[in-house]
């Protein structure tokens, strides 16, 4: 009966799409505004120096909403470490899965963390950037704690307090690059021509680069921060 059901809501579904599709096409348009964005992600008067507009919009256009973003997740972040300081819940032995799944969590893991610094490094010039990559390294530590045992990222170097240092890092660096430019007389967060277009012949787009790999540490160090705590406290866990 479910599987069913699933079938005739999707065979709805794809026949109002069908049905809909002339009068969607003959609405949809670039507004003015929309149009100013295009025109000046990379190119124009008032460029953001990056061929990738989304990204030139969340760092540039509107970039102090996405700065107290970052830091209203940052508090949350404080918050949950306050929380989760003292929690005592039942123990296990961590000792985590078979060897062949744990191969398969290597292997995965390894192509995460590769992925996910493509994706932040290159986020100011293909879709991505760095709170996607950030989320994809958090995802990273996760399958180890799943596979493994916390105590794996623990026994690396990757703890509670170390990946809060990191994501302070990250901030601060945010905060330098975000302040700079008023001690140079200009605007809060002002990327071009405060910042290089490009460095060595290669474009990092001003100050968006910077953010991007700021926000890779940040976002990537919180989140495992949050997997550490709910992780299931194990035997000689402090």
């Amino acid at each position: 009966m479910r599987i069913a059901g699933m079938l005739v809501i999707m065979l709805i579904t794809l026949s109002a799409a069908y049905l809909l599709q002339p009068h969607v096409e003959g609405i949809v348009g670039v507004g003015a505004l929309g149009e100013f964005y295009l025109g000046n992600s990379y190119l124009g008067e008032r460029s953001a120096g990056s061929p990738e507009v989304v990204t030139s919009i969340l760092w540039d256009y509107r970039g102090v909403d996405t700065y107290f973003e970052t830091a209203v997740l940052f508090l949350a972040i404080i918050s949950a470490v306050s929380v989760f300081r003292s929690f005592n819940g039942p123990k296990s032995r961590g000792e985590g899965f078979t060897e062949v799944v744990k191969t398969g969590v290597k292997l995965v893991a390894f192509i995460t963390f590769v992925a996910s610094a493509s994706v932040a490094f290159h986020g100011h010039l293909t879709p991505g950037g760095g709170f996607q990559g950030g989320s994809m390294l958090a995802a990273g530590s996760l399958l180890i704690i799943v596979g493994f045992s916390k105590k794996a990222l623990e026994r690396n170097g990757i703890t509670k307090t170390r990946a809060l240092g990191i994501r302070t890092a990250g901030l601060l660096t945010i905060v330098c690059v975000a302040v700079y430019p008023l001690l140079r007389g200009l605007h809060f967060m002002q990327n071009l021509p405060v910042y290089p277009v490009k460095v060595g012949g290669l474009l990092v787009s001003g100050s968006l680069l910077l953010y991007n790999l700021a926000e890779f540490l940040a976002v990537g160090a919180g989140f495992t921060i949050i997997f550490l705590l709910l992780a299931n406290p194990e035997e000689g866990w402090q």
